[in-house]
């Protein structure tokens, strides 16, 4: 089926950079009334990654949703990839996923069995995370669009956010970032297999492996802070990403290009610029806040702009507690890098050595 249908090409923007603008939304968010309810733990105030509603005192929902556009041209791994996206906000919140229903829109004059193969692929990552589908709605549309609303279960006293990193932190990003410049390299046919094989990996792999670390941790210590910050890095980038932990946590950071991974080809796709929409919408958003040293050449810079789908984990962790962290990501094969620390609050608010 992907021989006969280019799923990328029926997409104006791939994957996560197909989000709006940032600066779009800010604006509109800021103006919206803020609805009361003293069981809404966590709301869309600090932009986190999904909402926390208690039920009880023990227990909380996660609640999160994420669909997009064509990333990668097979319908099956489109399928796979747009489901751990969605799932990863759960892991970004510390929660287990229970539930999810499905969001699609597909065009009517497509064959019924590339939407089966995408569905298919969806399913065989959400029984992966144990999550089970229940359901959906579709409409028609002349661009394919998929992912799902994903429900999950957490402890109000063991909620991340991506608010709360502290002075002294040490920042750790648990994949290495890229797909927008892929996505948008094979959608210019300039991408060759082995690079597209090598994204696709990484967007398909759950985050559950990064939270499961994360939480060893914290279960491992007494009084149980030792993860002060989570995120996932998706659509706004790794620096759009990390300003809202530092705007949120009031502290700046300071992240070091060469120590942070890039995917194989990332760096060859953005020497030949090939930037998305959404790459040029968040450098826009995000001018004024960052702050790059002389010695940090232009494909790195796009990379820090450059929308991940189905990113990483980007966690603030007390220092002490660096070393363990990284034997367990090793020891759990997960290709997690320090790649910066947390400083004072300073302007810009963040620099990038």
């Amino acid at each position: 089926m992907s021989d006969v249908v280019r799923l990328t090409e029926t997409a104006k923007a791939a994957g996560c950079a197909a989000k709006l603008s940032p600066s779009i939304l800010d604006a509109v968010l800021r103006r919206l009334p803020r609805v009361e309810d003293p069981n809404v733990l966590v709301g869309y105030e600090t932009n986190d990654d999904a909402a926390i509603y208690r039920i009880t005192p023990q227990l909380a929902m996660v609640q999160t949703v994420d669909f997009f556009t064509p990333i990668v041209d097979d319908p099956c791994l489109f399928g796979q990839v747009a489901a751990a996206n969605a799932l990863s906000d759960v892991y970004a919140m510390g929660g287990r996923p229970v539930s999810a229903l499905s969001i699609v829109a597909f065009p009517a004059s497509r064959p019924a069995e590339l939407l089966e193969d995408i569905l298919r692929g969806g399913l065989e990552k959400m029984a992966e995370a144990n999550c089970t589908v229940v359901g959906g709605h579709s409409i028609r549309d002349e661009e394919v669009k998929f992912g799902y609303a994903v429900t999950g279960l957490v402890c109000p006293e063991k909620v991340w956010r991506n608010v709360g990193a502290r002075v002294g932190d040490v920042l750790v990003l648990t994949k290495p970032i890229g797909t927008g410049v892929i996505s948008t390299a094979l959608k210019n046919g300039n991408a060759t297999e082995d690079v597209v094989d090598a994204a696709t990996a990484s967007m398909t792999r759950l985050n559950a492996g990064s939270a499961a670390v994360l939480r060893g941790l914290e279960e491992g210590c007494n009084d149980g802070e030792l993860v002060h910050a989570v995120t996932d890095v998706t659509g706004f980038g790794l620096l759009g990403h990390a300003r809202e932990m530092a705007l949120g946590s009031d502290v700046s950071m300071t992240l070091n290009h060469a120590v942070v991974g890039y995917l194989p080809g990332a760096l060859e796709a953005a020497r030949g610029r090939n930037f998305s929409g959404g790459l040029a919408n968040n450098r826009e958003f995000l001018n004024g806040c960052v702050q790059f040293g002389a010695g940090v050449a232009e494909e790195f810079r796009g990379l820090f702009f450059d929308p991940q789908t189905s990113g990483g984990l980007l966690a603030a962790i007390a220092p002490e507690c660096v070393d363990d962290a990284m034997r367990l990501f090793g020891k759990a094969k997960i290709a997690a890098r320090v790649i910066g620390e947390v400083t004072e609050k300073r302007s810009p608010l963040i620099e990038v050595i």
